[in-house]
C-alpha cells in the first residue's frame, strides 16, 4: 500500500519521519509530482476529525517564487491529465504562498520565509516528530 510521508520542518536534529497509509490515489499523485518537482519539507496532515473542507492538507516549500509557481502549474496539469479535473488555483501572481485546491486534498506551496511566518503546521495541530504543535 503507498505511503504518504510526514517530515516535519527541520530543527537541525534528525527527524523521524511518519507515515500515513494511504491508497488515496489523488494524494498519491499530489505527492508524486511535488517530489518530482524537487519540492522541499514535504508535510501531509490528516484532516480526519479537524476540518471538513478536505482529507488531506499538503504542505511544501519551494527554493524561491519560480519554483513554487512551476509546481503549482505542473500539479495542476498532472490532477487535469490524470482526471481529476481543473484545481483551483490561487497565488500565482506572487508565488509566494500558491494554494491548489484539488478537492479532497488542499496543497499549501510557500517560499521558506513565508512558511516559516505563517507556520501552518502549527496551526492545524501538526505533532510531528521535531515537536511543532
Amino acid at each position: 500500500m503507498p505511503q504518504a510521508e510526514i517530515q516535519p520542518e527541520s530543527t537541525g536534529a534528525t527527524p523521524l519521519p511518519s507515515t500515513i497509509e494511504s491508497d488515496d490515489p489523488l494524494l498519491n499523485l499530489v505527492l508524486s509530482s511535488l517530489d518530482d518537482d524537487q519540492a522541499q519539507e514535504l508535510v501531509t496532515i490528516d484532516l480526519d476529525g479537524k476540518s471538513s473542507i478536505a482529507d488531506f492538507m499538503v504542505i511544501a516549500s519551494g527554493r524561491s517564487t519560480r519554483q513554487v509557481a512551476s509546481m503549482a502549474q505542473k500539479l495542476g496539469e498532472r490532477l487535469k491529465e490524470n482526471g481529476f479535473g481543473n484545481p483551483r488555483i490561487e497565488g500565482l501572481p506572487a508565488a509566494d504562498w500558491v494554494l491548489v485546491d484539488a478537492g479532497s486534498v488542499v496543497v499549501h506551496l510557500f517560499r521558506p520565509e513565508v512558511r516559516t511566518f505563517y507556520n501552518l503546521e502549527r496551526m492545524w495541530g501538526f505533532d510531528g516528530p521535531s515537536g511543532a504543535a
